[in-house]
Order: C-alpha cells, then sequence, then structure tokens
C-alpha cells in the first residue's frame, strides 16, 4: 500500500465501492487511507452491508 500515491489510495477506494467489491478489501483501503490522515468524510464500509 505504501507505494500507491495519496490519489490512486482515494480513487482504489471509489472505484472498488462502484464495483462493490469485497469489504474486506474496501476496509484494507479505508485502513490505509486513515493511516494517511486522508480520511475527512470517509465513511466506515460496514453501510455496506
Amino acid at each position: 500500500m505504501q507505494h500507491l500515491t495519496d490519489e490512486l489510495l482515494l480513487e482504489s477506494y471509489h472505484q472498488a465501492l462502484q464495483l462493490k467489491l469485497s469489504e474486506e478489501f474496501i476496509q484494507l483501503l479505508l485502513t490505509e487511507i486513515r493511516n494517511r490522515n486522508l480520511s475527512n468524510g470517509y465513511p466506515s464500509p460496514s453501510h455496506l452491508s
């Protein structure tokens, strides 16, 4: 994950949501977003259930 730029990470997150990929994968992306302090306005993936 560290090799992804912030922009690519955020784009990947949005694409994962649009494609309805696994909640586990979305959680992984979201965790990295939060680790980078990019999480303003990003909900927990629990809303996907």
